[in-house]
């Protein structure tokens, strides 16, 4: 009877979906930071208020902020979440 063989796996869960997948918010000129920052911390996990102001100041400052990045259906869960918030959201990027 042949042997069982187990396989290594070379990359993380999620790697055949393409690798991580990137949730960008961009700057506009109606969203207040007041507003950028409370709708990161209400729908990203781990996103405190103060962090949020922290990212809404890069977003003002750079034109954009990568917010999450991830596999590809919780990325897209969380683009969905921003953009009916009111943010200005790029397309989804594969990283």
């Amino acid at each position: 009877m042949p042997a069982t063989i187990e396989k290594v796996r070379g990359r993380g869960p999620g790697s055949d979906l393409g690798g991580a997948w990137h949730v960008i918010v961009k700057n506009d000129s109606h969203n207040t930071f007041d507003h950028v920052a409370r709708t990161l911390a209400r729908f990203i996990p781990g996103i405190t208020l103060e962090r949020g102001h922290q990212i809404a100041n890069v977003i003002h400052t750079t034109g954009q902020a990568i917010v999450y990045s991830g596999v590809r259906e919780v990325a897209e869960h969380y683009w969905e979440q921003l953009k009916g918030a009111g943010l200005t959201m790029a397309p989804l990027e594969q990283g």
